[in-house]
């Protein structure tokens, strides 16, 4: 499976972004992680393909939204209110399993992944 990511780019903090991730096969669960420079790799989203089932991290609710988007067959994250600690590296992730909800948050749950797509945010 090949993920193809898009989005991302630099915005003021308070501010706007969307980004996309197309499976190139049909999984099961998708999600984001992000990496900021010198910070391990974390867990920000996931959602079922079937759109039944999200989560999100602590830090990121309330303001990222994930969601599947039937039109283009693709996974969005919707982010607002940026803050700069929002600046990494963003992820897109798959699996061809339902995992189960308290394993999304672990890398090691998902089998594909992206092309990483930076996000900076900064006055």
């Amino acid at each position: 499976v090949q993920l193809q990511a898009s989005g991302g780019g630099l915005v003021q903090p308070g501010g706007s972004l969307r980004l996309s991730c197309t499976p190139s096969e049909r999984v099961l669960t998708m999600g984001w992680f992000r990496q900021a420079p010198g910070n391990a790799r974390e867990f920000v989203a996931a959602i079922r393909w079937s759109g039944s089932s999200y989560h999100y991290a602590d830090s990121v609710k309330g303001r990222f939204t994930i969601s599947r988007d039937n039109a283009e067959s693709a996974m969005t994250l919707k982010m607002n209110s940026l803050k700069p600690e929002d600046t990494a590296v963003y992820y897109c992730a798959a699996s061809r399993s339902r995992v189960i909800q308290s394993a999304v948050k672990s890398a090691s749950m998902y089998d594909f992944w992206g092309q990483g797509t930076l996000v900076t945010v900064s006055s």
